[in-house]
C-alpha cells in the first residue's frame, strides 16, 4: 500500500481570467512547496493562447520553469473537485458550490507587462501561497 498522502491532500484552483499569468505564478509556488501534500490546478475563464513570457521569466528567477505550462479552461468539475478555489480577478465567472473555501486574492495583472513589473506581483504571491501552507497546515517541502 502506499504512503503517499497524495490522495487525502487538500486540493486547491487557482483561477485568473487568461490562466497566463497570476494563476500559473501561483500553482507554480504551491506545487513547489508543497510536492505531494496538496493537489493544484489552475484555470481561466476565458484563457490565452499561451502564458506571458515576462510571468515565465519570473519563475525563472525564482528557480522555477512554468515555460512548459499552458493556459486551460476553466471547468465546473475542477471548481467540484476542489477543497480551496482562489480567484484572482475572475469576478462572477467562477462557478459557486456550498462546502467549497473560496478566496478571493486581489492581485495586480500582469497581462502586457514586463518582467520589472511582474517581480513585485510574484514575490505578493509567493508570500500569500506561504501563508496559505500554513493555513492548510502544510509545511513547506
Amino acid at each position: 500500500m502506499s504512503t503517499s498522502a497524495a490522495p487525502s491532500a487538500p486540493s486547491v484552483l487557482f483561477v485568473c481570467v487568461h490562466n497566463a499569468g497570476r494563476s500559473q505564478m501561483a500553482a507554480a509556488f504551491l506545487t513547489h512547496l508543497a510536492g505531494d501534500k496538496v493537489r493544484v490546478r489552475s484555470a481561466g475563464s476565458a484563457p490565452a493562447d499561451a502564458v506571458n513570457p515576462a510571468v515565465v521569466n519570473a519563475m525563472k528567477e525564482s528557480g522555477i520553469d512554468i515555460s512548459a505550462e499552458t493556459p486551460k479552461v476553466l471547468t465546473v468539475e475542477a471548481v467540484q473537485a476542489s477543497d480551496v478555489v482562489i480567484t484572482m480577478g475572475c469576478g462572477d465567472a467562477c462557478p459557486y458550490f456550498p462546502g467549497k473555501r473560496y478566496l478571493d486574492w486581489k492581485l495586480d495583472d500582469p497581462a502586457g507587462q514586463g518582467v520589472q513589473a511582474v517581480r513585485p506581483i510574484r514575490d505578493e504571491i509567493e508570500r500569500r501561497i506561504r501563508g496559505l501552507l500554513a493555513e492548510l497546515g502544510v509545511a513547506p517541502g
